[in-house]
Order: structure tokens, then sequence, then C-alpha cells
């Protein structure tokens, strides 16, 4: 069942840090037990072990896990302050993490929430240290041992080139740890670390396809404190980091800090202020920055954005020069928590956990009309314009959970996407008909197997409905959707049950009579299905199902569990009448009860078949109601009977007559 979060403006809900060990014990718990017995943290939820390293493949060398008081003489946790020169990358494939934290090290206050300064190695040292990171709306402190991998006394993957500085080889075993290994590290998004490092939520876009309001989203991005990055693409490996005869570097990622207009004769120019974490090599083109365009605007204003003009890195360009010469923009947007408090605005946030489950609510993509319906579905209330707009700016970040953890057991990324349609006035969860008839008003722009999918859209005031799903139907996975707003905006999960009223009009045991009778009522006025009414026979197999107390009747609690079943049965039904005729085929019926978790021989099936199904070999859905019960009993009163475990049940002719007939 999606759960949804609503984080207003300033809140600092999602900032909670919770710990990670198995045992619940805080970092500093931790590092006082190691002081108090004389003793170096080994930590036993991600100990010094082959398996820590590769899950899918041998050692490829004989690594030694060493401390750091063990490599050199006088270690340090952090030299003069953190910075990208602390950063070169060893034997494994995760540029894109050290790309993220390269880019943290411009941002000083997220820079000391991810790496706490509260340690080190002179006092207090234990041999333990610890790193927050952003994990579905909860900051998480990760704890590690400085044990790290070496061949031959050197360190295997992340260092620094002062070798006597430990923070990054110790922020990428505590990333490590996070994601289940060193291995999960390889391959992934520059910006799937970040939004870890921030709690935010990325975009990109493309400087020579660009949206018409590019210069204000970067505005908007540098006033609320987002990260920013850009780079210019290179077409092979020989131009990486090659530099050009404007001063710029290829295949290299900048920062961008600035966003500004300014007068310059007569008319309002855009500026954009880029850095080179180099600290050197700059752009030497128009309003570089010993250009003469700084000559003809007001002195204020070029002291305001001109402090010096000296070879630091930093320099700025004519908004147009800019997207002539990158080609990608990447946007970390901070949540309210990610922000400090002098950001004068921030985003709303909505957010919404969830799953797609084969059979239930992993319905594909729109090209599976079928099945498409039963995903999840969120509705989204847009009051608010923004300031001084009759439009609403809206980000939508689809996130797939836990995907890289989940490698070692051969899951890997699912391809996800969204779509958005005008909503109608009922909260109801939309059926078939109404993706068939409506045309989605935005989606995102493909399905792509990246933890993340994020769009932008510029929508009207009024109603919609979010629908996130995997490309293909039947695919599993957990979700997390975060909705960003420049104003508050309402957001809600749309429950598939329509008629909760009747559960709570049920507040005493109910017969066998009162449960059809109830039942009855429900159903008929579901329009997609054929329904002739349950009998009395059928109320009383639920019963029998459901009645854990023995009493003849099913008390308040029962009749919730029963409700869950039933609208996980009518999901599955719809699923598999695939010509909307509100029946299902006699030969439909095995997928679905195999959905369902129901394997069947054929002796039986064809027993289903001649018992439920009409002259055209087609079954109501009273009929099918009535089947999966007391299949759900059969399962129920044979499990004993299974004693191999297999999960196929064949029973004789007598007891299929008990059961069915």
């Amino acid at each position: 069942m999606p759960y949804s979060v609503t984080l207003p403006s300033g809140s600092k809900k999602a900032a909670l840090v919770e710990s990670t060990q198995a045992d619940g014990k805080t970092f500093e718990q931790l590092r006082q037990e190691c002081l108090q017995k004389g003793k170096l943290f080994e930590d036993p939820d991600f100990p010094a072990v082959d398996d820590s390293l590769f899950y899918s493949q041998r050692v490829p060398v004989n690594f030694e896990w060493k401390r750091p008081g063990e490599i050199c003489k006088d270690p340090k946790f952090i030299t003069g302050g953190a910075t990208r020169t602390d950063i070169c990358q060893g034997q494994l494939g995760d540029c894109w993490l050290l790309a993220a934290i390269a880019s943290l090290t411009l941002h000083e206050d997220t820079l000391k929430r991810v790496v706490p300064h509260d340690q080190g190695f002179d006092r207090g040292y234990a041999g333990i240290f610890h790193f927050k990171f952003w994990q579905h709306n909860k900051w998480l402190d990760v704890v590690v041992d400085d044990r790290l991998p070496c061949v031959r006394n050197n360190l295997v993957f992340v260092h620094s080139a002062d070798q006597t500085e430990f923070w990054s080889a110790l922020l990428e075993k505590a990333y490590a740890k996070l994601n289940g290994s060193y291995e999960s590290l390889k391959g992934g998004s520059t910006m799937e670390a970040m939004e870890d490092f921030t709690g935010g939520v990325g975009e990109m876009y493309e400087t020579k396809n660009p949206p018409s309001n590019l210069f204000l989203i970067l505005k908007k991005a540098v006033e609320r404190g987002s990260m920013l990055g850009c780079s210019i693409d290179i077409t092979s490996s020989a131009e990486s980091e090659a530099q050009t005869t404007t001063g710029l570097v290829k295949g290299h990622a900048y920062s961008i800090t600035g966003v500004e207009e300014v007068n310059y004769r007569g008319a309002k120019v855009q500026l954009i202020r880029v850095r080179n974490p180099w600290g050197q090599v700059e752009w030497n083109g128009p309003w570089s920055d010993n250009s003469r365009e700084w000559n003809t605007i007001d002195s204020s204003e070029k002291t305001r954005l001109l402090h010096n003009s000296l070879d630091d890195g930093e320099f700025w360009m004519e908004f147009g020069d800019f997207k002539a010469n990158y080609d990608k923009i990447e946007i970390c947007n901070l949540t309210a928590d990610s922000l400090s408090d002098d950001v004068r605005k921030k985003w709303e946030v909505n957010l919404f956990e969830g799953n797609w489950i084969r059979g239930s609510t992993a319905g594909g993509c729109r090209n599976y009309i079928d099945t498409f319906w039963t995903n999840p579905q969120f509705k989204l209330r847009l009051d608010h314009p923004d300031d001084g707009d009759k439009l609403c700016s809206v980000i939508v970040a689809l996130m797939q959970k836990n995907r890289r953890r989940l490698r070692k057991e051969g899951l890997d990324l699912e391809t996800i996407g969204f779509a958005i349609y005008e909503a109608p006035d009922d909260q109801d969860h939309q059926g078939k008909d109404f993706f068939r008839y409506n045309a989605s008003k935005a989606r995102s722009r493909t399905y792509v197997n990246m933890r993340e999918v994020s769009e932008r859209f510029r929508m009207p005031p009024g109603n919609y409905l979010l629908v996130p799903t995997t490309f293909q139907p039947h695919h599993e996975a957990d979700f997390l959707i975060r909705i960003f707003s420049e104003n508050k905006a309402g957001a809600m999960y749309v429950h598939t049950n329509t008629h909760q009223c009747y559960i709570r009009q049920i507040d005493k045991a109910i017969s066998a009579r009162e449960l059809q009778h109830v039942l009855n009522n429900v159903l008929r006025r579901r329009k997609e299905v054929k329904f002739d009414g349950l009998t009395l026979n059928t109320c009383h197999s639920i019963i029998n199902l459901m009645d854990v107390d023995n009493t003849g009747m099913l008390e308040f609690e029962e009749f919730k569990v029963f409700w869950d079943k039933l609208k996980k049965w009518i999901m599955l039904f719809l699923s598999y009448d695939t010509d909307r005729s509100g029946r299902m085929s006699s030969y439909e019926l095995r997928s679905a009860l195999n959905a369902a978790g129901m394997q069947l021989n054929n002796k039986l099936l064809q027993l289903l078949g001649l018992r439920f199904a009409d002259e055209n070999f087609d079954i109501d859905f009273d009929d099918y109601l009535t089947c999966i019960v007391r299949l759900e009993n059969m399962f129920r009163v044979f499990k004993a009977l299974d004693t191999q475990k297999k999960g196929v049940i064949s029973l004789n002719m007598m007891q299929v007559k008990l059961i069915f007939y």
C-alpha cells in the first residue's frame, strides 16, 4: 500500500538521521564502547572479507585490509579542507561517484552534513568513522571501520593525492556498505550520488534543445541553493579534457555558481557564472575576467559581480555563448531539509512510497492497455500558479528503490517512466476505459533503466492523475515518487476500493447472509464485470476461509483481511479479461490463478472449466469468485498433503467433489 508524506516549506521531517547498524547502536555509542574496552572497531555488518569487495567474481589480486595507521605514520582525516584534489580514482569504475564527491566539496554546508567533522585520528580515535547519506526520504548514518583494501601498502580504490589523508577513501567505503559491496558501485550517474548527498532531485537539460525558460530555471535553482553542473560532450576518448581555443575543457565537469542579468548598452544581457574545479583555465571570450564588456556597465554592478580578475577558475559568460559551447546541464534541486536557513525560497514537496506487484499493481506502460490501469495512481491538485505567472511549475521524480543493493541477487534497474492525465472530479481509481479514451497531458520523455526519472512541467491549475509504471507488466519493484512544486500542491494516493464505506459500516460480526448482502451491493456497482450475485454457499465458503476463531461469523478484523484479498482478486480478473466483456475465458483462468500463486495440474484445471464455465467457455465474475474462494479453502485444507512443499496440489476425484460440488 503506498503511503504519502507532505513536506511543507522549511520542514525538517526528513532531516532526522537513522542508524543503519544491525544492532541499532549509534556511532557515538559504538565509539565509546571501543574506547572503554581499548579496542579498535571492527564492523560486523561490513566485515573485511572478499564478499564486501565483489559478489560476482573472485577477488583478482591478494588484497590486504589495513588501517590508515598501518599505511602511513601520521594519518589525517582531512588536511587543509576537503578539495577536489583529495579525490583520485582507483581500480573501480565509480567515476560517477567521484564526480559527485568533487561537486560536494564546493558546497561547504552540504559537505559537513555528509562528512561529519567530529571524527579523526587524534583524540577519541577508535577505528570507527561515520557518514550521512539520503535514502528514500531518510537520512542514514552509515558507520564503518577504517580497514581499507590495499595492495602492497597502497589503497586500491579512491584515495587522496595527499597519501596521509583518508576522508575520501572512508566515504567511498561507507557508500559501498550502503549499497552492499564495492562492486555494486560500478557504473552509475553522477546525479544519483548527488541526490544521495543532498536529498535533492535531479534534472538534466541539453543546451542545444533547451526549454524556452531555461535561464529562469537556472536562476531559480541558484536562488534555492541547488547544485548545478555542466559539461561539453566528447566524440572520442582522445578529446577527454582537451582544451579549446576559448579556454574551455571538453569532457570535464564544471559547476554553475551564478546567474544574473545586467544592463549593457541599453539592453538586458543574461550572464552565467561557471567554475572550473581545477581552480584555473578559464573562458577567454566575451565577459571573461578582463574583457572590454565590463568597462561599459555600471561600476557598482561590475564590483558586485566581478570581485577580482584572478585566474581562479571562475568566470562569466553571456548565456548565448554558454549554450553554444556547453552541451549538458545537470541540476540537483534541494529539498527543504537540505538547504541552509538563509535561502530565500524553498520547494514544496509531496512524497509517496509504493510498489509494483506482479498480478496486482505491476500493470506496465500504456502499450499494455489491459493492465496499465492497475498501476498505482496518485491525484495531484495544482491551485496556485507560480509567482507572476498563470502556470504551475512541477517536477515529478520517480525513483526505484534499492536496485543497486539487489544486484547481488540477480536483479538490476527496471525500465521506468510515468504519465500524467487530467483527472475527473471523483476520487476513484480509474479503470481501463478511462485510459483507453483519454490521452495523457504530460509524461516522462522516455522509459529508461535509470534509478530515477524526473521531468519538469508547466501546467495550468487543475486536478491531475499521475501513473508511475515499469515498461513491461508483471515486473516487480518498490518505488518512491516525489512531486516538487513552487507553491503548495495537494496530492493523494487513489485507493482501488471505492466502497470503503462498507468496511466502516461493519462494526460487529456478520453472518453469511449479511455478508452476501454487503458483497452483492458492492459488486453490482462495478460496471466492468458481469455479476449476477453471490450464492449463500459462496458466502459460507468465504467465512470458512476467514473465520480463524471458529465462530461461524466474520469479525471486523477478519473482514478487513478478506477485503484486501477481494481487491486483489478483482484486479486479477480485470487484468485477464482482455476483451473487456466482463467475463474471463476458461483459458485465461489458468494464467490468473498462476498470478494469484495457485499452481494446479491439468486434471484439476479441466474440472474447474467443467464446473464454472458456460457453454462458450466463459466464466462470470461471481463464478470466478466462488472458484477462487474454494481454491483458497482447498489450499488451506490440503496444505499438509503437500509434503514436498512444491506448491502443486494433486487431488483424487472424491476430494474434488467434496470441495466443488
